[in-house]
């Protein structure tokens, strides 16, 4: 019997400084014990391979936080854990998210040895005033030349982006990111700045220190990102993701595909079946009252909540319409052992036809090019929230 697929994600929960656009589980120390950190991840690993055996790991993802400021050492440490713990799949994809201010050639080759076959860049932006705008530590010049260096080491890479930043016109940006996209890389995340609550930018965007692009000119930035990624051979295959044909990150489609993955490190979270049934598992998001769990029981996990057949459903729908593909019928059925447009909204599945925002045919249902500009609307229509 073939085993079902995992990903496993691994949060590392440090930073040099905080962003104020962030809403990640990340802080600030002035010291990280690493010794005891790899411990506690080693001893996590090891605690859900005994809980969770039957499975094939078909992704590995490590984030942050800035995982870039672990030693490659530690890396491969965890990396061979999993290899030791559970079968792995020929092409076994391992991402390790990186700063351009602790992007070195020394550092890639160190986390390429160490396993690591993937890379993902958070760039942000090619612009000085906009980097510094967003809290982020490094200059234009260094993002450029952290994908040069991500090129060199990794066949597989990837760099962040982002739109709709005070002030910003579709002009600056078909310029910022024609200046992006002319490194060659194989797949981008082009996504618009939002406000996320119980952050700086929260604060200072209620006080009035700044104000965000109109609807309109965020409409015309997204319609701009588009078509440059096109032109460049990436395909629009997740609401903020474009890549080549077959370069798409296979960690990220396993969450959007609704598949099983496992979070380890304080804050993670993850999806796991035990005994025929889906759960959700949160771990302690405080990091020194993680690393004491586990050093203490073996594991940080803060609940184990088995998930209702509705719970799952809104889920497959809310990460499915993400997708470009959306919610395939045959994965459907397997999965719920019904037709996907039985377990949605009647009237808000026609009413999404009719506005020309969803298509539903004989694969399942997706969204138009319009449908996915306006992606809350959708769900919120199949939703009937």
């Amino acid at each position: 019997m073939t085993k079902p697929l995992l990903g496993i994600y691994l949060h590392y929960p440090f930073c040099a400084k905080k962003c104020p656009y962030c809403d990640y589980n990340t802080h600030v120390r002035a010291s990280v014990d690493d010794a005891a950190w790899r411990a506690a991840y080693l001893a996590e690993i090891r605690h859900y391979a005994a809980l969770i055996p039957d499975y094939t790991v078909a992704s590995i993802f490590f984030g942050g936080g800035t995982p870039s400021l672990v030693p490659p050492e530690t890396i491969a440490a965890l990396i061979e854990a999993i290899h030791e713990a559970w079968p792995v799949t020929d092409d076994l994809e391992i991402t390790l998210e990186a700063n351009p201010t602790s992007s070195e050639s020394g550092r890639f080759q160190g986390y390429k040895n160490a396993g690591v076959n993937r890379v993902s860049l958070g760039v942000q932006a090619l612009d000085d005033a906009a980097l510094g705008f967003l809290g982020r530590t490094h200059s234009a010049a260094e993002g450029l030349r952290a994908m040069e260096l991500a090129a060199q080491h990794f066949d597989r890479w990837s760099f962040d982006l982002m739109y709709g930043r005070p002030g910003h016109t579709v002009e600056a940006w078909e310029k910022e990111l024609e200046s992006a996209l002319s490194c060659g890389a194989q797949h981008v995340a082009l996504y618009q700045l939002t406000i996320e609550d119980n952050t700086a930018f929260a604060r200072a965007h209620a006080r009035g220190d700044f104000v965000l692009p109109d609807d309109e000119t965020c409409l015309a930035l997204f319609d701009a990102t588009e078509s440059i990624a096109e032109r460049h051979g990436l395909h629009h295959y997740e609401v903020s993701s474009f890549a080549v044909k077959g370069q798409e990150c296979r960690h990220n489609l396993g969450y959007w595909q609704h598949r099983d993955y496992l979070g380890i490190g304080a804050g993670a979270h993850g999806r796991i079946t035990l005994y025929g049934q889906r759960h959700a598992v949160d771990t302690i998001k405080q990091p020194e009252a993680w690393l004491s769990a586990v050093l203490r029981q073996g594991h940080g996990r803060a609940s184990l909540t088995p998930l209702s057949r509705q719970e799952q459903v809104e889920e497959a729908v809310l990460l499915g319409l993400r997708l470009e593909s959306g919610l395939d019928a045959a994965q459907w059925r397997q999965r719920f052992g019904t037709e996907n447009s039985e377990n949605v909204s009647k009237s808000g599945l026609l009413e999404a036809i009719a506005r020309g925002l969803l298509i539903h045919d004989a694969r399942g249902i997706r969204t138009t090019p319009q449908g996915l500009r306006v992606l809350n609307t959708v769900e919120r229509l199949l939703l009937a929230i």
